[in-house]
């Protein structure tokens, strides 16, 4: 599996599209607590995270459970840890979930980049 991290607009589906030549048909991008793991990429793993506070859903558990549907995709995820902490206590556990989440992608992850401005830093 590959994790592809770095913040909002940075060009992380650009970056998958070009260097693994992704179509529009390889991508699932989520908007609830259901992956599509037929695809080769999942985009917007922070949407799948914030849809799993809202249902009560652990999302590690979710991805252990699924765990041999994604051991060759390519995930990316918005990077939300940066920036002001929000009031919300809400939005605060938003962002616990998503690292934790990131960081156990992290671990079973072949290849872990950041995406900068388009450019990628390999992490791992």
């Amino acid at each position: 599996m590959i994790l592809i991290i770095g913040g909002a607009y940075q060009g992380k589906l650009e970056f998958a599209r070009m260097n693994f030549s992704l179509t529009d048909q390889d991508i699932f991008t989520c908007t609830d607590t259901e992956i599509d793991f037929s695809k080769q990429c999942i985009n917007g793993l922070e949407n799948f995270t914030y849809a799993c506070l809202r249902a009560s859903i652990d999302p590690i558990e979710y991805f252990k459970k699924n765990s041999d549907s994604w051991k060759q995709s390519i995930l990316i995820c918005r990077d939300i840890s940066s920036g002001v902490v929000p009031m919300s206590s809400d939005m605060r556990l938003w962002r616990q979930l998503n690292g934790r989440l990131c960081q156990y992608l992290s671990q079973h992850a072949l290849k872990v980049s950041r995406i900068f401005c388009g450019l990628e830093q390999r992490l791992k």
